[in-house]
C-alpha cells in the first residue's frame, strides 16, 4: 500500500491533469450528443359506456391497463397520431412514445421524446388524443354491434309472431290449440318488447373512454444526454488513465527515490540527509538535522572499522557533488570527536561551475592540492591545510584544474596514503563517481571501507548496482549508501575552481590587519610553534623516509 501511496504522491499532477482532461472530454462528448426532450400527458382511463373510474388496480375486469399501455403503439393509435401531426414516418413515431402505469391507479402516463421541446409536447398531445379517439371509436363500434344483434333477434321474433297470429286466426277459440298459440304470442310479444328496450338503452348509452387529466407541457430541459453522468464518466476515465500513466512512468523511471530502492540494488542504507537540495550544500552544524545525521553516520563508520582500519573512501554512484558533501561532512563529524582527520579531495568537479567544491566547503585555498603533489610540483606538507573552523581537520584539496588522470593509480598515491595513515586517526577520501572513471576503484583498493553517496531523483538504480559491484570487485567492504536530496549542480556562471575564494569562518575576516600574509609554508594559517605537527612540515622525496622513522621511534 505504501508503494501505491508513494506513486500517487510523486505523480499526483499526472492524475490531476488527466482527470481534468477526461472531464473536459466528457463535457465535449456531452455537447456532441443530440438533445432529447420528453413531454408527458396523463390520461384517466374509464370503462366504455360507464361514468365511473376504474375502481383500482391495473387488471380489473372492465379494463386491463397493461393491455391498454401496449395498445398505445398499435397501428390504429400510431396512425391517428401521425394524422394529427401530419407525418408519415409511423415507425419513428411508434419508437418515440412510451407509456407508464403508476401503481394502483387507472392512469396512463404517455411520454413522447423528440429533439425539440415543441415537438415533444405536440407528440404527447397527439398520442393522447389518438388513443382516446381510438378507444371511443372502438367502444361505439361495440355498442353498434350489440344493437345490430338485438335488432336481428327482434326481426326473427317478429316473423315468429306473424306466424302465430296467422295460426290463431284459423284456430277455433274453444280448441286446446288456440290456448297454446295464444300463450306463444304473449311470450313472443314480451321478448320483442324486452329486446326493443335493450336496443333503446344501447342507443342512448353515453360512451366515455377516458379523459386527459394532465395536458402535455413544453419541457424546459432535455432528459438526454445526462451531463452529470458524462462528466463523471470522463473524470473517472481520465483518473484511470492518469493512474495508468503514473504507473508506467514509475516503472520506466529507474531513479532512486527512497531507501527501498537502494536495498533492491543490493546496498544497505547507512543514512539519509534531511532537507532540500539547496540547503544541503554546506557542512552542517553539529546539532542541526543534517549534523545529527552525519554524527550517526560517523558512529556507524567507526563501529564498522576493525583494529588498524582508518581509511574510508566516499564515492558517488552518479556524477555530481554528493560525494564531496558526504565526505566533507563525515570528515567534520569525525574531527569533532578530537581525532586527527585528513580529508583528501581526489575528485575534479564535473564542470568549472560546480555548486559545492571541496575547498569552498571547508574554507581553505583551492591550491595547491593533490594534483600538484602527484605531479611533483609541491610536497605533501605544502598541500596539507588546516580547516578554518575545525582545527583537527586537515584538508588536501583536489588541486588545480589540470586533470590528475592516471596519477590516482600511481605508486605515489599509495605512498601518500601510507604516510598519512601513520600521522592521522582517520582518512576520508573523496573519490570520483564510479560512473565517471575507474579511479574510484583504484582509491577504494587503498581504503579499508567504502561509502556510496546517492542523490535521490537523480541517481539511477543501475548506477547504484554498478557502483556496488565495482567496489566489491576490488575487495573493499561497502558499508552502505548515504542518501542525499537532489542537489543543484550549477553555481554562478563565470567562476572557476581556481578562482573560488575559501569561505570565511563565521565571525572573522579572511585576513585581518594584525595577521601575517599567507605564505606557502603556513598554507593560509598563522604558524604557531606549539601547534605545528610533523604532518605540516615540508615533505619532499627524502622527507617521507624521515617521517616513517620518526613515527617508529
Amino acid at each position: 500500500m505504501s508503494d501505491y501511496l508513494g506513486l500517487i504522491a510523486r505523480h499526483w499532477w499526472i492524475a490531476v491533469l488527466l482527470t481534468l482532461a477526461g472531464t473536459a472530454g466528457g463535457a465535449a462528448y456531452n455537447e456532441s450528443l443530440p438533445r432529447e426532450y420528453v413531454s408527458t400527458a396523463s390520461v384517466l382511463v374509464r370503462p366504455a359506456g360507464l361514468d365511473a373510474n376504474v375502481a383500482g388496480g391495473r387488471t380489473r375486469d372492465e379494463i386491463n391497463l397493461d393491455t391498454e399501455a401496449q395498445l398505445m403503439r398499435s397501428t390504429a393509435v400510431v396512425a391517428g397520431a401521425a394524422k394529427v401531426l401530419q407525418r408519415e414516418d409511423v415507425d419513428v413515431l411508434a419508437s418515440a412514445v412510451s407509456v407508464e402505469v403508476p401503481p394502483n391507479t387507472a392512469v396512463l402516463q404517455i411520454n413522447y421524446a423528440a429533439p425539440e421541446p415543441a415537438q415533444a409536447q405536440a407528440g404527447a398531445k397527439a398520442f393522447a388524443q389518438s388513443y382516446l379517439a381510438n378507444r371511443e371509436g372502438n367502444a361505439k363500434a361495440e355498442l353498434e354491434r350489440q344493437a345490430a344483434a338485438l335488432r336481428d333477434k327482434i326481426k326473427d321474433l317478429t316473423e315468429d309472431l306473424t306466424k302465430i297470429n296467422g295460426k290463431l286466426s284459423d284456430a277455433s277459440p274453444k280448441s286446446s290449440n288456440y290456448a297454446t298459440l295464444d300463450s306463444q304470442r304473449d311470450t313472443t310479444v314480451t321478448q320483442i318488447n324486452q329486446l326493443n328496450n335493450k336496443v333503446n338503452q344501447l342507443a342512448t348509452e353515453t360512451v366515455s373512454a377516458g379523459t386527459v387529466i394532465r395536458e402535455a407541457r413544453v419541457p424546459s430541459r432535455p432528459v438526454k444526454p445526462t451531463a452529470a453522468v458524462n462528466y463523471a464518466a470522463g473524470a473517472v476515465l481520465g483518473l484511470l488513465a492518469g493512474l495508468g500513466v503514473a504507473a508506467l512512468r514509475e516503472r520506466l523511471d529507474r531513479r532512486v527515490r527512497a531507501g527501498r530502492d537502494l536495498v533492491r540494488s543490493g546496498v544497505a542504507v547507512l543514512g539519509a540527509v534531511p532537507g532540500k537540495g539547496a540547503g544541503c550544500t554546506e557542512i552542517f552544524t553539529p546539532f542541526s538535522p543534517g549534523g545529527r545525521a552525519f554524527n550517526r553516520l560517523r558512529n556507524e563508520v567507526v563501529a564498522a572499522f576493525r583494529p588498524g582500519e582508518q581509511v574510508v573512501v566516499v564515492t558517488g554512484a552518479s556524477r555530481g557533488p554528493a560525494a564531496t558533501l558526504v565526505a566533507a561532512n563525515l570528515a567534520a563529524a569525525l574531527s569533532r570527536t578530537g581525532a586527527e582527520v585528513v580529508l583528501i579531495g581526489a575528485q575534479l568537479p564535473d564542470s568549472l561551475t560546480e555548486a559545492a567544491p571541496l575547498a569552498r566547503l571547508v574554507g581553505v585555498a583551492p591550491t595547491p592540492g593533490l594534483s600538484e603533489v602527484l605531479a611533483g610540483r609541491v610536497s605533501l606538507a605544502e598541500s596539507t591545510q588546516r580547516a578554518a573552523r575545525t582545527p583537527s581537520l586537515h584538508v588536501i584539496t583536489t588541486g588545480g584544474t589540470a586533470t590528475a588522470a592516471g596519477m590516482l593509480q600511481s605508486h605515489a598515491l599509495r605512498d601518500i596514503i601510507t604516510t598519512l595513515r601513520a600521522h592521522a586517526d582517520y582518512l576520508v577520501v573523496e573519490a570520483p563517481s564510479t560512473s565517471a572513471s575507474a579511479d574510484a576503484q583504484s582509491l577504494a583498493s587503498l581504503a579499508d571501507a567504502a561509502i556510496l553517496a546517492v542523490e535521490t531523483r537523480r541517481t539511477s538504480r543501475p548506477e547504484v548496482a554498478d557502483a556496488a559491484e565495482q567496489l566489491r570487485r576490488v575487495g573493499t567492504p561497502l558499508l552502505g549508501g548515504v542518501m542525499m536530496p537532489r542537489l543543484p549542480h550549477r553555481a554562478r556562471r563565470g567562476t572557476t575552481a581556481a578562482e573560488t575564494t575559501p569561505a570565511e569562518p563565521a565571525g572573522r575576516p579572511l585576513l585581518s590587519d594584525d595577521e601575517e600574509p599567507v605564505d606557502a609554508v603556513a598554507n593560509g594559517h598563522k604558524p604557531h610553534a606549539d601547534e605545528q605537527t610533523i604532518m605540516l612540515a615540508p615533505l619532499d622525496a627524502s622527507a617521507l623516509t624521515e617521517l616513517d622513522e620518526a613515527h617508529r621511534q
